[in-house]
């Protein structure tokens, strides 16, 4: 039985709302009756699946073990392969879905997007449907192809797309400094949070700017990914300019697994995708562009220096006023119970925020932040009320900004102050 994923007879599409966290999309996926997330990632070949830890069981069909690659400076991962699986997604089904297991403990993307992240799925899901990708209101309709048809408006870009190898690119421009436009063939990447990552190639003219830091850019499946951050003068694709993009030149040994490269200059992902609606028509090899609310929003750079991210559980004392003895909490992402002493105390399970990576002559650093503080409050406030996300934003709300953290380490609580600053802004 061949491999599709497909809508019941006579339906022409579904809709689904998705989670978009830190520029991902973020959709529901049940595997063998098991309900998990998972990243949709145009990226991505075939489904992969990683930490299963919070699942109590899931079934997989004929297993044997393979060793797959991908993005970072590690060596080649232990995988499994298991064929005949059944997946769903409301009504679209596959009952003969091909997928792998990765068995690296490491290889965890919940931590830093703070709710359980179970795998990523790609290439299989877009070859099947038009997928109409609303970033706006955070849905995606999934439509069947034969039932798709455009509706033409002169704010609506239509973009030829490349498919090839299970991949799709388009072609945009991007310009540097006072420098001429130059042409450029990217990789279309809803897996990747970033802007536009970028090859150096100098004949081509393309070349990392002056002004640039070395900064972790995030974790493929093969490691770490680092490289240099800057930004350019813009990007363009079709008609559509976006200026000052945020923009990374990756060490390029991160990519050794791919033997491969092709003419491709780099990769477009959902920093700069979120800020259209997109209809990805790969059966028709063509992507409709439609600025949104978000086209003109800043981009955004990390100047704390600061990269956080989860790390597990921890108990925190309040004194409350209500009556109630056990309350369950809605955010069921990490920890939901508290518990009502008779003191008057209750005490939470609440996720635990560290510091995973800080870089080196940030304000964090030069203020003696280290890696693995706990954070325990931002500028007064305590922050395991707020999402992830939400604290990131507190640590890099504006450039000149005096941020004061509380945290700790080795037991004890330490307060530290630094002044955001913007590493590209022109001095006078």
């Amino acid at each position: 039985m061949a491999q599709k994923f497909q809508l019941p007879e006579g339906v022409k599409s579904q809709k689904v709302n998705f989670q978009l966290i830190n520029n991902l999309i973020i959709i529901p996926i049940e595997i063998n009756d098991a309900k998990l997330n998972f990243i949709l990632d145009s990226g991505v070949s075939k489904p992969i699946l990683f930490n299963l830890s919070d699942q109590d069981s899931i079934e997989l069909k004929n297993v044997t073990e393979i060793t797959i690659n991908g993005l970072g400076a590690g060596e080649p991962i232990k995988a499994l392969n298991s064929i005949g699986n059944s997946f769903q997604l409301k009504k679209i089904r596959n009952n003969n879905q091909q997928l792998f297991v990765v068995l690296d403990k490491d290889i965890n993307f919940s931590t830093t997007l703070g709710i359980p992240i179970h795998g990523i799925i790609g290439f299989d899901l877009f070859r099947e449907f038009v997928l109409d990708v609303n970033y706006s209101n955070r849905s995606i309709k999934f439509i069947d192809p034969k039932y798709y048809k455009h509706k033409s408006s002169s704010r609506i870009e239509t973009l030829p797309l490349a498919i090839i190898d299970r991949k799709a690119y388009v072609e945009g421009e991007v310009s540097f400094d006072d420098e001429e436009n130059v042409p450029v063939k990217l990789l279309v990447d809803t897996g990747s949070s970033d802007a536009v990552w970028l090859f150096q190639d100098l004949e081509k003219g393309i070349n990392v700017p002056s002004k640039h830091y070395v900064d972790y850019l995030g974790k493929g499946l093969n490691g770490n990914i680092f490289g240099k951050r800057t930004k350019v003068r813009s990007v363009k694709l079709g008609n559509f300019l976006l200026k000052n993009a945020k923009a990374a030149f990756p060490d390029m040994f991160s990519f050794s697994s791919i033997k491969d490269l092709g003419d491709r200059n780099g990769t477009v992902g959902g920093e700069i995708l979120r800020r259209f609606n997109i209809v990805f028509n790969y059966p028709g090899n063509k992507i409709h562009l439609r600025k949104n609310s978000n086209f003109k929003d800043p981009f955004r750079f990390n100047m704390s220096g600061l990269d956080l991210q989860h790390n597990g559980v921890r108990y925190i004392a309040e004194r409350i006023t209500d009556s109630r003895g056990v309350v369950k909490n809605d955010n069921k992402s990490f920890g939901n119970v508290q518990i009502l002493m008779e003191n008057r105390t209750r005490l939470s399970l609440v996720p635990e925020i560290i510091v995973s990576g800080i870089r080196a002559g940030s304000p964090a650093e030069e203020a003696g932040l280290r890696e693995g503080d706990i954070i325990l409050a931002v500028d007064g406030k305590r922050i395991h009320k707020y999402k992830l996300q939400e604290v990131l934003n507190l640590i890099n709300e504006k450039e000149g900004k005096k941020v004061r953290v509380l945290i700790e380490r080795y037991n004890k609580d330490l307060t530290f102050s630094f002044t955001l600053k913007d590493v590209f802004k022109q001095k006078p």
